[in-house]
């Protein structure tokens, strides 16, 4: 029995051995800069800036030569980078002068732990356990609903997903939520699609429910996505531990040209790639099941779904080769955009990961492509635009019409895709 000579002390040990974060992180005064890189000398110092010091949390990497790039910078490190940006001629803007304020005014929009599975909605973020139980709850309410359970997390907590649909000859479209902890506004999105599929009275709805089967998972890291909510907001990865740090980036843990370009072996970076490729039990839980269910299920489509830079991206993401099918996905990709720009005048852009956003290796989307011959595979990063200064906190007044974007663009990327005969050369229109 540990011996504690004060309460707050005996509580504050307590809490940490029983993992819960007794004091969550704060973001007071960390700003938000958008660099415009002009020079090789600008991309060497950046890149020496992200490796040395921990104080600067990029939001991709410094590559290249005319390219943009948003850093979070905390109080302590003002000086230095205004004196960087000084010498180094470096082009930029304060997007946000202090992050904890959109922390702060976000907690307004989370409901309790404990909201009944019958008042969710999508003016809220809600918790995962919340998610989970409005899963149980709506697979409970519609017999062509069936509740999915994977293999549990680091942490011992269930990967929750659903099936819909009853008819095996349909094809499978799997829609994956929530790799990123951070990403709140894509378990947010998916749970409107799917509840979209299983209510809406609007025939395009109707037919995109009838004529395929979705397995929907919200979240597939539920460890991480419960860390932001109690410890740390920005939090990205998983919670293994390795070493003095922890966590794996999923997104970077998949055997597709595993620990390449855009991953890091580093275990304190936010792109850490893991030990090996699908070393981490959320990854495994996912590659068993697609690798189970893939043909059995006709699973033909594949809809990653991550924030913020509203893209819709194919694979490649880890080399500059074309994919066979490169026109095909150009001519679905620009559909999708042209569908979301018609919801609400948001304008995305589409075209293959490397050439779209940055090189990354490890993904899902291109493992499915490449090693499943899932033929048509998409990244989604939702609102909003690149140079956000919400980022990942996204108001939750932008759930609904982000959530209806993407429920568009489904409707006429799927609808490309039957016309371009993916699906058993069905040609009718959706």
């Amino acid at each position: 029995m540990v011996a504690c000579g004060q309460v707050l002390a005996c509580w504050t040990l307590l809490a940490l051995l029983a993992g819960v974060s007794a004091d969550p992180a704060r973001y007071d005064h960390f700003r938000l800069y958008r660099l415009l890189i002009e020079t090789p000398a600008q991309v060497e110092m950046l890149q020496q800036l992200e490796k040395q010091s921990d104080s600067y949390a990029f939001m991709g990497h410094a590559r290249q030569p005319n390219q943009n790039l948003t850093i979070m910078v905390a109080p302590h490190k003002i000086a230095e980078i205004t004196e960087l940006l000084q010498r180094y001629e470096l082009q930029g803007s304060i997007l946000l002068y202090n992050m904890q304020e959109l922390i702060d005014r976000e907690k307004a929009t989370i409901k309790p732990k404990g909201t009944r599975p019958e008042e969710f909605g999508w003016q809220f973020y809600h918790h995962l356990d919340t998610i989970n139980e409005w899963l149980r709850w709506q697979a409970g309410r519609h017999p062509e609903l069936q509740l999915l359970e994977l293999g549990a997390s680091y942490e011992n907590r269930s990967l929750y997903g659903v099936k819909l649909g009853t008819n095996p000859a349909n094809s499978g479209v799997f829609v994956e939520c929530g790799i990123h902890a951070r990403e709140w506004i894509s378990p947010a999105s998916c749970t409107f699609v799917l509840n979209e599929l299983l209510s809406s009275d609007r025939p395009d709805v109707r037919r995109l429910a009838d004529r395929f089967n979705w397995i929907i998972f919200p979240v597939v890291n539920p460890d991480g996505y419960r860390y932001t909510f109690e410890g740390d907001r920005f939090w990205r990865k998983n919670m293994q531990p390795y070493g003095v740090c922890r966590g794996v980036d999923l997104n970077r843990n998949f055997a597709s040209d595993w620990n390449g370009p855009g991953a890091s072996n580093d275990p304190c970076r936010y792109d850490f790639a893991g030990g090996s490729a699908a070393s981490e039990p959320e990854t495994r839980a996912l590659v068993e099941f697609l690798e189970r269910h893939v043909a059995q299920w006709r699973i033909r489509t594949y809809f990653s779904v991550h924030s913020f830079s509203q893209l819709v991206m194919f694979p490649y993401g880890y080399k500059v080769d074309r994919v066979p099918n490169y026109d095909d996905l150009v001519a679905i990709g620009r559909k999708g955009v042209d569908a979301i720009e018609r919801a609400h005048g948001a304008r995305y852009v589409s075209g293959a990961m490397i050439e779209t956003i940055y090189p990354s290796s490890g993904d899902s989307v291109d493992w499915v492509y490449s090693a499943l011959g899932v033929p048509v595979a998409y990244t989604f990063e939702l609102r909003g635009p690149p140079d956000s200064t919400n980022m990942f906190v996204l108001p939750a007044e932008e759930i609904i019409p982000t959530a209806e974007e993407l429920l568009a663009a489904f409707i006429a990327m799927l609808g490309e895709a039957t016309r371009l005969s993916y699906y058993d050369g069905e040609r009718q229109e959706l």
